[in-house]
């Protein structure tokens, strides 16, 4: 009966935020603009990018779950619902650097991460990035994307820190970090959030507002009327973007963006969003939320919501849209296959990128390990 009583609470508190006059918005859940659309500045192969990048996130997605219910790969936490943070990639500057949470796939694809690396990634294979030493989050060192750490929130003190390093060299170059609504309820949040406003670091905080903290709402994480206005105790700007916009967050992140570039100091940027998947491949959502809310929001969902807007403008077909569709699929299923012949990493690889130089012991414990893995061959 409380469990009940618990998810018509969340329903109920959700709706009232979606019929709140505080949310930035540029597109309606039909694609129509509620605003001036053309004060958003990209042109249509900009448009047509992000979609991509959105459309693939998508599929891939759809893609990794599979896998991972085959065995092909051990855990995945889906990303659907997330995808119109791609856009920020494109308001993003190339020397900007990101510190993703670990449902940032859409902005990973979007700043030119290729899906190869990805699905090596996630089968944790010989051609993985990081060698096999992350099943869940992912990084990009050639595209200044850094590897986020599971813990909640605990990117954001190291993100603080290496924007403030940036700011002392005199680099003119911003730091882009990335939380859910949970991480507001932790101390790393606000001491980041503190220090950043006392020194003016060049940093954009991106709170991925999806409702649920795996299964905890937002109405049992918080009493203030928005997580943007916790931006105001410490002295810096805050907004509530409607995250299911990709115009809206554009926009939203490219104005907090230069407000860093030119010495203004951290913004934080809200994007009331939803988790329409499971938090995890562990998870069973269905305990802890209604299905009547997971419909709600399924119509305002962000891929269908920017292919509505697109096609209304003009800017792509349906035609387009299948093209687009038939393509991604072609490259996830090329990916698939020239990852599944790749073999695993070796076992000693383990002791590789510890220290700088290469220590004797670790030679040591090398040949041990190899001589033990050979008996049992």
């Amino acid at each position: 009966m409380y469990l009940e009583k618990y998810k018509i609470l969340a329903y109920n508190m959700l709706i009232a935020e979606l019929e709140s006059q505080s949310i930035f918005k540029i597109m309606n859940e039909d694609g129509t603009t509620a605003r001036d659309a053309g004060e958003i500045g990209l042109g249509h192969e900009q448009l047509r990018e992000i979609y991509r990048a959105m459309l693939t996130a998508r599929l891939l997605d759809e893609w990794l779950m599979r896998l991972q219910r085959i065995g092909k790969i051990p855990f995945h936490a889906p990303n659907i619902g997330h995808e119109a943070v791609a856009a920020i990639a494109y308001a993003l500057r190339e020397q900007d650097w990101i510190f993703p949470s670990h449902r940032d796939l859409a902005l990973q694809i979007a700043r030119g991460a290729t899906i190869e690396e990805i699905v090596a990634h996630y089968m944790v294979n010989a051609k993985s990035p990081f060698k096999g030493r992350d099943i869940l989050t992912i990084g990009n060192k050639r595209l200044r994307i850094f590897l986020p750490p599971i813990p909640i929130s605990t990117n954001m003190p190291p993100a603080v820190g290496f924007a403030m390093a940036c700011k002392l060299k005199k680099r003119d170059e911003v730091v882009a970090v990335f939380f859910g609504d949970g991480a507001t309820s932790k101390g790393d949040f606000h001491e980041s959030m503190n220090f950043a406003g006392v020194f003016k670091a060049p940093i954009v905080f991106f709170c991925e507002n999806n409702q649920y903290a795996i299964s905890c709402p937002v109405v049992k994480q918080t009493a203030s009327e928005s997580l943007a206005i916790k931006a105001t105790a410490y002295g810096f700007p805050g907004i509530r973007v409607d995250g299911n916009d990709p115009l809206a967050v554009y926009l939203a992140a490219r104005e907090a963006l230069e407000r860093a570039h030119s010495g203004e100091g951290p913004t934080l940027v809200e994007l009331f969003m939803y988790r329409l998947g499971p938090h995890s491949t562990a998870d069973d959502a269905m305990r802890y939320r209604t299905l009547e809310e997971v419909r709600m929001w399924e119509e305002r969902e962000p891929v269908k919501r920017f292919k509505y807007f697109l096609l209304k403008s003009g800017v792509i077909s349906e035609e387009d849209d299948a093209k687009m569709r038939e393509q991604i699929e072609a490259a996830i299923r090329h990916a698939i296959e020239v990852n599944e012949g790749q073999p695993p990493h070796p076992p000693e690889s383990i002791m590789d990128d510890v220290y700088a130089e290469w220590l004797w012991h670790l030679e040591e414990e090398r040949e041990s390990l190899s001589t033990e893995l050979n008996s049992k061959t």
